[in-house]
């Protein structure tokens, strides 16, 4: 009898357990509200209720769970480090907890890093030995792939793209403080604030507080030319960043997800624009696949699925992929967020 695997996506607002197959099929998902608020151990205890849920009713083997939550976490302790979002889940023994509950290997990951897993396994770097992923939403995540294996640090914390620092205008800033939702949204108020002429005011009625990451990108893709120029910043900044990745790694593919890439060419082509500008040879980009991600809003599940076939990530992927059924074409094509 096959084994299945365990997958469990949490989040601020959600809590989602699955039940797959090693093809990374999902055979049952639940949902429920996290209710942060609530403190963290009723958090852990409506974690552990939802994968009593999708957990086999016979005596199916399970292979083990894959926790994906907001970082940072330590995936070689199993801690959940200091996750936004969660209310008072400090320094949480999680994947302890949830080993001791259930009796079964338990394996927790950054969910910007296991999407990166869940990408190369099946999505847009489908096969690629050397991956990164960003997402672009509420803020700037990552995940490394490099030789086949997930990119942790020595203590699990590497990877954190989004907080690379950078000099912007003569201060020190971060990509994400420049170019994630909030940013944009931050830099269109300033602009309207300084007199600047926009559709944006009218979309929020006056209210320059209701402006988002997300009014900015629609007005950009209605043409508006103050929404674009804020869109074309954020490219060639996160382009920029890019290069230094690629330098660093020389990866053959790099997945852009999260709300803010929805804009699609309006922030893709700056960004590969700055990529050609900046990088040190033509070596480092004539090749390189960028990709939107492909997985959608379950790219944190199949990603925790992924940690147990990798056993957290060190494994090879190749080796986990031999595991699956060749050819089964699992995740659907398409646009999607793996946005935090």
């Amino acid at each position: 009898m096959s084994d299945v695997l365990i997958s469990v996506d949490l989040g601020g607002t959600n809590i989602r357990a699955a039940r797959l197959d090693r093809d990374l099929n999902i055979l049952e998902r639940v949902q429920i509200p996290t209710e942060a608020h609530l403190g963290c151990a009723s958090t852990i205890e409506r974690i552990k209720s939802q994968v009593r849920v999708v957990m086999p009713v016979d005596d199916t083997p399970v292979a083990g769970i894959g926790i994906s939550a907001p970082g940072p976490v330590n995936p070689r302790t199993g801690i959940l480090v200091a996750p936004p979002n969660l209310g008072d889940c400090y320094q949480v023994p999680l994947e302890q907890e949830l080993r001791t509950a259930f009796g079964v290997p338990t394996y927790l990951g950054n969910d910007a890093n296991v999407a990166a897993l869940a990408e190369v396994a099946r999505g847009a770097a489908k096969g690629a030995h050397d991956a990164i992923f960003l997402t672009i939403s509420t803020g700037i995540g990552g995940g490394i792939i490099t030789g086949g294996r997930l990119l942790l640090g020595h203590d699990g914390l590497g990877a954190e793209v989004g907080h690379m620092v950078i000099m912007v205008d003569g201060r020190v800033s971060t990509l994400e403080k420049e170019a994630a939702g909030p940013a944009l949204a931050r830099q269109a108020r300033a602009r309207l604030e300084a007199g600047e002429k926009s559709i944006i005011r009218d979309v929020v009625g006056g209210d320059l507080s209701l402006i988002t990451g997300r009014t900015v990108g629609e007005a950009a893709q209605e043409g508006d030319a103050l929404a674009l120029s804020i869109i074309r910043r954020a490219g060639r900044i996160v382009g920029m960043g890019i290069t230094t990745l690629l330098h660093l790694f020389n990866p053959e593919v790099i997945v852009i997800g999260g709300g803010v890439s929805r804009v699609g060419e309006l922030l893709f082509e700056p960004m590969r624009e700055a990529i050609k500008e900046t990088a040190i040879d033509p070596a480092y980009w004539r090749d390189l696949k960028i990709a939107p991600a492909a997985l959608g809003d379950n790219v944190s599940i199949y990603g925790a699925a992924a940690l147990v076939l990798t056993h957290g990530g060190v494994m090879d992927i190749d080796a986990a992929s031999s595991e699956m059924t060749p050819g089964t074409e699992v995740f659907g094509a398409g646009g999607g967020n793996a946005g935090n």
